[in-house]
């Protein structure tokens, strides 16, 4: 009896590890995701100001980076292109912020599709909220959202390839704790 509990402990562990993992991610790519959001919205709300209109949803942003957050998440753990990891580095992060941007599309069209269901809007009506009722207005928010991936993506593969963590400590450690092969260096 002992043994089985303690062959529990190790694998509760693990799971818990798992999930604090998951979590951290979730918050890392939510946050920046917020950033850029808010970033956009402040934009947009400071333009309408300007012509005497109030515009403010920052919640809106929060919910909506969370959600594409776990988005990536999932096409993180599809390892959506994870294939054309062997070309050129700058071609592995267009193709991934591409395809990210595709699944980030779909995913949010499904969302609005089950929304619009609980909300007993036909299809045509989410489809009409989804697009903001227009295709250019999907076409617009397409290139910010791309715009914003490239850097997200761009920071990933340059974590892989200098090294998991790597980047992160060029980063923000100091300057002058850094062992990074400069010139006279051992390193």
């Amino acid at each position: 009896m002992p043994k089985t509990m303690s062959s529990r402990a190790p694998a509760a562990a693990s799971v818990a590890h798992k999930v604090g993992e998951e979590l951290r991610k979730l918050l890392i790519v939510s946050g920046y995701l917020y950033i850029c959001f808010g970033a956009v919205i402040f934009y947009k709300a400071a333009i309408l100001w300007g012509q005497g209109i109030s515009y403010a949803p920052y919640g809106l942003a929060a919910i909506k980076a969370l959600l594409l957050g776990k988005f990536v998440l999932i096409g993180d753990a599809a390892k959506i292109g994870e294939r054309y990891t062997s070309r050129r580095f700058v071609h592995v992060v267009a193709q991934k912020s591409f395809l990210f941007l595709l699944l980030l599309l779909v995913l949010t069209f499904a969302e609005e599709l089950i929304i619009g269901a609980f909300k007993g809007q036909s299809v045509t009506d989410s489809i009409a909220h989804f697009t903001g009722g227009s295709l250019l207005t999907i076409l617009a928010s397409s290139i910010l959202v791309l715009l914003i991936l490239v850097p997200y993506f761009l920071f990933q593969e340059l974590d892989r390839a200098l090294g998991e963590g790597r980047l992160r400590q060029i980063l923000f450690d100091r300057r002058d704790g850094l062992r990074i092969g400069k010139p006279g260096s051992a390193a």
